[in-house]
């Protein structure tokens, strides 16, 4: 049996009976939906916590009755709708999560894997309204497609998928990345079929539904073996400070050893530019560049077990050909530092046992840690328990976490320095916040939050740039809490529009556009 989501009231304590059994999610806490618990003193409903608000958890169990454990998680936005979901590898398979509401997520399908066995690795990322799905240590699992517009309309009970394709390059694999801008896949740590000795097994995946084969580049002098093994990757559009490379197609990998710097702009003529190496290796496990492109900032996964805590290695890799290593952050605790992942001056690191960790990296050779939510509170150390991977790319703000023997957590930073852009009433002070619009342009619709401190009047509307009224969203007395409302372009022409929002005698507007 595959349990639905549980959406309880406040008090309710929370058992999930699943193939007959009683399963707790989350250390005994309850699931937690249809209510944000703030951090205050130090604790979120008892996940300790520094400026980070828990606004929705989804166990394991309602992710998929028969998963055993969360994996690697990515995002994806509607273009069409707005829509916000989660896609949460799963040890059997992927599930999929409609967030727009994050206080009241909704499962709304899941696609089984396609290999021998589950698998305790499976990753995803997405282009052009599909996922792509890979998983390690899983036989012939290959890489699956999943056409994402499938997801409109479904809100009831979570169904199960279908692939849209099915590219069969190669067996296993530990990761795949894409390149957004260009409509390449790297499939990193392949084996069986064209495995690439590990490194990059190169896809054109520009029509989406068609994945084609264009080559390979493994880093000699990288990796436990020397042969160029990549771990994971990150692939760009280069727009940096090396005036050489602008322009070209830039991949950093992170190969156990080493970071290895590659030209792939030519797929069948791949070259290695450099390889930045640093003391104390242990596992070169991942990393990110600033938004810049001027640093890389490396996770060593295995460093923490020497009894140090947990390492960010920082490297200045304004010169491609000669990146220069500038130095370290050690972390306030000794769990191992996993997936992170760069949105404009901060890193968001998925710590294992010390759950997510925000840094500021405005002064990227000073990184300070500002904000934090820990997943697993009964749990430390160096163990693989926690925190997998975090997706803070939402427009939202929400921030989704992945962590192992729990499930999913749905997060909003409180952190003045990353706050999502609001906008107080001017008139009255207190009456309530306005976040902005998104996505803004539009093309079907937008969807807007409004904080409301006090109970009374909440009028919102949508009006052309002569004052006339074209919509009314939402005319009514209410509660204090946030709103969340999704508002059509159905009717409207291309041009631009004043959302205004009247509550208790307040007004404030922002200027929307439809595409």
């Amino acid at each position: 049996m595959r349990s639905s989501l549980f959406r309880p009231g406040k008090d309710t304590l929370v058992l999930l009976l699943v193939c007959g059994t009683l399963a707790v999610p989350a250390f005994g806490q309850e699931s937690v939906s249809n209510r944000r618990v703030a951090c205050v003193n130090g604790f979120a409903d008892g996940y300790p916590c520094e400026a980070v608000d828990l606004l929705a958890f989804v166990s394991n169990a309602d992710l998929n009755a028969q998963a055993r454990e969360s994996l690697d998680i990515w995002g994806w936005t509607d273009p069409e709708t707005g829509a916000e979901y989660v896609l949460a590898g799963m040890d059997n398979g992927t599930s999929f999560v409609d967030v727009s509401d994050p206080q009241d997520p909704r499962v709304v399908g899941f696609l089984p894997h396609s290999g021998a066995a589950p698998s305790g690795w499976r990753d995803v990322k997405t282009y052009a309204n599909h996922a792509y799905i890979v998983a390690d240590r899983s036989g012939l699992h290959g890489l699956q497609v999943f056409d994402l517009t499938q997801l409109r309309g479904l809100s009831g009970q979570p169904v199960q998928l279908t692939m849209t394709a099915h590219y069969q390059g190669f067996g296993s694999a530990h990761n795949v990345a894409i390149n957004e801008d260009t409509g390449f896949a790297y499939v990193v740590g392949a084996s069986g079929g064209q495995d690439c000795g590990g490194g990059l097994h190169m896809v054109n995946v520009q029509i989406p539904d068609t994945p084609r084969f264009v080559g390979c580049f493994s880093h000699d002098g990288t990796g436990r073996a020397g042969t160029g093994y990549t771990h994971d990757v990150q692939c760009v559009d280069y727009q940096g400070p090396d005036v050489e490379h602008v322009g070209k197609e830039i991949c950093l990998a992170s190969n156990e050893t080493a970071v290895s710097i590659a030209d792939v702009t030519v797929k069948g003529q791949a070259r290695a530019l450099a390889k930045a190496e640093y003391p104390g290796v242990a596992y070169a496990h991942q990393g990110w560049l600033t938004e810049d492109q001027r640093i890389f900032i490396l996770g060593d996964e295995l460093d923490e077990r020497a009894g140090e805590p947990a390492r960010s290695l920082i490297f200045d890799v304004s010169d491609l050909d000669d990146p220069i290593y500038l130095g370290e952050y050690q972390a306030v605790t000794r769990s191992i530092d996993h997936n992170l992942y760069v949105r404009g001056d901060f890193a968001y690191q998925a710590n294992y046992t010390a759950g997510l960790r925000i840094l500021d990296i405005s002064e990227p050779e000073l990184p300070q840690e500002i904000a934090y939510f820990d997943t697993t509170p009964t749990q430390g150390g160096t163990r693989f328990a926690g925190a997998w991977s975090s997706y803070p790319f939402f427009d939202s703000g929400t921030i989704a976490v992945s962590s192992i023997g729990e499930g999913m957590f749905l997060l909003s930073a409180t952190h003045p320095s990353l706050s999502v852009d609001r906008e107080v009433a001017a008139d009255v002070p207190d009456a309530f916040g306005l976040r902005a619009p998104w996505p803004n342009p539009f093309t079907e619709r937008f969807t807007v939050e409004i904080d409301v401190q006090t109970p009374g009047s909440l009028r919102v509307t949508l009006t052309d740039l002569l004052g006339r009224e074209v919509h009314v969203a939402l005319d009514q007395e209410v509660a204090p809490g946030v709103k969340r409302l999704a508002i059509p372009g159905t009717g409207l022409a291309s041009g631009v529009y004043m959302l205004r929002v009247e509550a208790n005698g307040g007004v404030a507007t922002r200027a929307v556009t439809r595409h």
